[in-house]
């Protein structure tokens, strides 16, 4: 008889102060720069070039295969999941080996029918939710157990994320992706760095991370670091850096919407190859005619209507485990408006990480309707509870940095 117990996972809090636990945003902006805003990119670059360096794909609990769009008639929504592994792999030498294989970046992209707007869900890695019964390798199912939502990845790869984020969300989700460290290395450097804010200078003693306050361009590693950062960055929360990471998305894709990046053939190349190189996607998402497909149908989402939304939860014990418990009356809220292809709006603040920037000029989207300013949003829609914080890809914001402890 195969087989179902769980496989062992090392906990972070065990793990020792010299290899801090790694929450890197690497695919999803990679995502939504090819999700979003590339279809610039598409004309850009040698497409014989990136599609042969193209891996097998990951096939996804429960999928049907069927033929990949034509160029230009994707039709309908769009909902992609992304996770980002902190395994080390990619530049174990730089970065270490680590001993588990962790999702501690979870999102979900989620583009309305008439992709008029998008919603991008961060799941916090230490959300305690039930696990989904997932195929083990060996034979049999690992079965099913409450746990922080960032073991799925370990009970059973990128399938099994998948499954555990559609059982809690009621949402059918047929494209995903995984990637660790060096993608968002590739990306930053595509695009000649990435502009953020900060209020107060950061001073996040345990992964060695100092910058200054004021606008600072990132690119390569730093890119990394101010992505990983914690416990210089608010109340040095997960929470406060899920919102510092929207802070770089949104940054991102404004960036990326530039003249002086779509449309610059080398920058759009880069853009490419830092997607195809650095991410293990599943087989729907592994067809480079489906990305650009993707691209196409949601090219012209202004600013203001792209949300970055923390799915709602508050500090606290459950199955033994001190972790994140959902809120979930303001979580329904959110996913019955994602189900209903509704657009939301945010009521609540950006977030524990990140401050409105008072002295910000309106995010300008080439093309599009006139963008919100410092309030969280002005797009219409369903007003979520004040528990779901975030921001759009339209506002300016800062991080709140503070000196570590330690």
């Amino acid at each position: 008889m195969p087989s179902t117990r769980m496989p062992p996972v090392a906990r972070h809090g065990r793990l020792p102060r010299s290899r801090p636990a790694v929450t890197v945003l690497a695919f999803l902006a990679s995502a939504l720069a090819v999700v979003l805003v590339s279809v610039g990119a598409v004309a850009g670059f040698a497409v014989y070039d990136v599609a042969k360096s193209v891996q097998p794909g990951v096939k996804l609990i429960g999928q049907t295969d069927g033929p990949p769009p034509d160029i230009g008639s994707f039709e309908g929504g769009i909902n992609v999941l992304v996770a980002a592994s902190d395994s080390g792999g990619g530049d174990v030498g730089t970065y270490g080996k680590r001993g588990e294989h962790l999702n501690d970046v979870t999102m979900l992209l989620h583009v309305s029918a008439d992709h008029s707007n998008a919603t991008v869900v961060s799941f916090p890695r230490d959300l305690i939710v039930p696990i989904a019964s997932c195929p083990n390798p060996k034979g049999g199912n690992f079965p099913s157990q409450t746990n922080k939502i960032n073991v799925a990845l370990t009970y059973g790869g990128l399938p099994c994320i998948v499954k555990t984020v559609e059982n809690l969300t009621g949402l059918t989700i047929p494209y995903a992706a995984l990637t660790e460290f060096q993608g968002v290395v590739g990306l930053s450097n595509a695009v000649g760095g990435v502009t953020v804010c900060i209020a107060k200078a950061i001073h996040d003693e345990q992964i060695h991370f100092d910058l200054d306050a004021g606008q600072r361009t990132l690119v390569g590693q730093d890119a990394v670091q101010f992505l990983r950062v914690r416990y210089g960055v608010g109340d040095g929360s997960d929470l406060a850096r899920i919102s510092n990471q929207q802070l770089f998305l949104s940054a991102l894709v404004r960036k990326i919407k530039t003249p002086e990046t779509l449309g610059n053939p080398v920058k759009d190349y880069a853009l490419a190859k830092a997607v195809i190189d650095n991410t293990t996607r599943s087989d729907s998402l592994n067809n480079l005619t489906t990305l650009v497909s993707m691209a196409l149908a949601v090219k012209d989402i202004s600013f203001d209507k792209v949300v970055f939304v923390q799915y709602p939860g508050s500090y606290g014990s459950a199955a033994g485990q001190n972790g994140v418990l959902p809120i979930r009356s303001a979580a329904e809220v959110l996913f019955t408006a994602l189900k209903n292809d509704q657009p939301v709006s945010l009521t609540g603040k950006t977030g524990d990480g990140t401050t409105n920037d008072p002295s910000a000029t309106t995010a300008r989207d080439p093309g599009a309707s006139t963008p919100a300013s410092g309030a969280a949003t002005t797009a219409p829609g369903v007003a979520l509870p004040s528990s779901a914080t975030g921001q759009t890809a339209a506002q300016a914001t800062c991080t709140k940095g503070q000196r570590a402890k330690g």
